[in-house]
């Protein structure tokens, strides 16, 4: 068992509890486990994956900032639904960078292209949309997640495997948790 994925999958479970408790610190954490993410990835031939974790390190230190200070008078973000046209344009975005990433991946060798293309792409929206604390990240990250799941079987990386399947019972319940947050800020 690769170590640097144990240690990952540590991180990653860490980091997502701290998201769904909406506590900032989930950002560091995260980042360190993305980091961790990158080589693993790399080291499996799945580069959309490990480019994605590089992107991840870039949002998670964007998200910590946003999260402290993107809300109303530069406060505390809250939990809010994300404008409809910025969700359609961002989700045909993010259709066309899948199409785009898959045949790049293809190109280069990569193991499963245009599944690897489609999660990485949609992670990204998921990411980013967390970042802003927009609601919408919850469904997506769920869909995401049980692609990976299978992925990751298929390429043999049964521990990460499993810290997505944890992922994605853990996406249900942040998407619970943030909808009871949501309704908290309106009350008040």
């Amino acid at each position: 068992m690769n170590p640097l994925e144990v240690a990952g999958v540590g991180f990653g479970i860490v980091a997502v509890w701290l998201t769904i408790r909406e506590n900032p610190w989930c950002w560091p954490v995260g980042l360190i486990n993305v980091l961790l993410f990158t080589v693993v990835f790399w080291q499996a031939r799945l580069y959309g994956s490990a480019g994605l974790q590089v992107v991840y390190a870039v949002l998670a230190i964007y998200g910590w900032y946003a999260w402290l200070h993107g809300g109303a008078d530069h406060g505390v973000l809250h939990v809010s639904r994300t404008p409809r046209p910025v969700l359609a344009g961002l989700l045909a975005g993010s259709t066309a960078v899948a199409l785009l990433l898959g045949v790049g991946l293809r190109l280069v060798g990569a193991a499963l292209p245009m599944v690897d293309a489609a999660a990485t792409s949609f992670s990204l929206l998921a990411q980013a949309l967390q970042t802003r604390k927009w609601i919408e990240n919850w469904l997506i990250w769920i869909a995401v997640d049980a692609v990976y799941v299978v992925m990751y079987v298929s390429q043999g990386l049964s521990l990460t495997a499993g810290l997505y399947a944890v992922f994605l019972v853990m996406a249900a319940v942040g998407r619970r948790a943030w909808t009871r947050s949501m309704t908290t800020v309106r009350a008040a």
